[in-house]
């Protein structure tokens, strides 16, 4: 069965650091870009990075995150994380990691498959 399964949410200071970590399974992540999108309460589902497949020598981040995150992946170990330091209140929501094959890392739809999401709460 295929999983994605995000860890590493939890609740920081502003300014604080984590890392988030996406874990999968039951497929090749060498084969997927994977993507990480966050949602807000009553906000919709955002792209937030994005890293291409095989080697991930193309990365995407959004304009509110770039400086401040880095998205990459270990293929052996079958993870992708995403490195997020200097946060902010504005970065509280819920983190999703998922995975393409062929996406515009910006693109929902381009997605086949989504893990469950962890929470990220950032207080000032």
């Amino acid at each position: 069965q295929v999983q994605l399964v995000e860890s590493g949410g939890g609740s920081v200071q502003a300014g604080g650091s984590l890392r988030l970590s996406c874990a999968a399974s039951a497929f090749t992540l060498d084969d997927y870009a994977i993507g990480w999108f966050r949602q807000a309460p009553g906000k919709e589902r955002e792209a937030v990075s994005c890293i291409s497949s095989d080697d991930g020598s193309s990365t995407y981040y959004a304009d509110s995150v770039s400086g401040r995150f880095a998205i990459s992946r270990d293929n052996a170990k079958k993870t992708v994380y995403l490195q997020m330091t200097n946060l902010k209140p504005e970065d509280t929501a819920v983190y999703y990691c998922a995975a393409g094959r062929t996406v515009e890392a910006t693109i929902l739809l381009d997605y086949e498959y989504w893990g469950q999401g962890t929470q990220v709460t950032v207080s000032s």
